[in-house]
């Protein structure tokens, strides 16, 4: 059994990248991390603490390997399902009731559509890696300051926001055929 498909080998190099820069540069930093480390950052700055620890220290890392793999799996089930076209009888349902209970509601409309679904949440995962990155140059700062720039927020959120947009218009463009 092929773990991942042909179409998708390409887009899941970005990931794979980020899987490994992010635990190797956390290994690098951990030794030089204070005894104490940012667990939550508010509105304000950190405005919480933890002890250092190997989870404390790599939970973005987790959290991301965890969000990949899940990611992943969706993006390989969508290349998986026949879509709508390739249905015998696959004709929409007359009136938007019967629609909501139709087995085709969640399928991809074609091939293309799929590949182009999957690599949309390939990419999304992409972004949300990228949104990770910066929290992890907050986590692992040497010295315990409770100040975090400003301009961190908006660079967390625009890979979400760019990802998500992405994923979304693919979504639509399906609906649209």
């Amino acid at each position: 059994m092929v773990l991942c498909s042909s179409s998708l080998r390409l887009w899941l190099l970005p990931n794979a990248v980020l899987l490994v820069v992010l635990p190797l540069w956390g290994a690098l930093r951990y030794p030089h991390l204070p005894g104490r480390i940012p667990q939550h950052i508010g509105t304000e700055g950190v405005d919480a603490w933890t002890d250092k620890s190997i989870g404390a220290a790599f939970v973005l890392v987790f959290l991301y390997t965890g969000v990949t793999a899940l990611t992943v799996g969706s993006a390989e089930l969508t290349l998986r399902l026949t879509p709508r076209n390739e249905l015998p009888h696959a004709k929409p349902a007359p009136f938007p009731s019967a629609r909501a209970a139709s087995p085709l509601l969640n399928r991809p409309g074609s091939r293309a559509s799929a590949r182009r679904i999957a690599r949309a949440l390939l990419l999304l995962n992409t972004c949300i890696g990228i949104s990770l990155h910066m929290g992890c140059a907050i986590l692992w700062r040497s010295t315990p300051d409770a100040h975090v720039p400003a301009w961190l927020l908006t660079a967390m959120t625009l890979p979400l926001l760019a990802g998500t947009v992405m994923t979304v218009l693919a979504a639509i463009s399906d609906r649209k055929q």
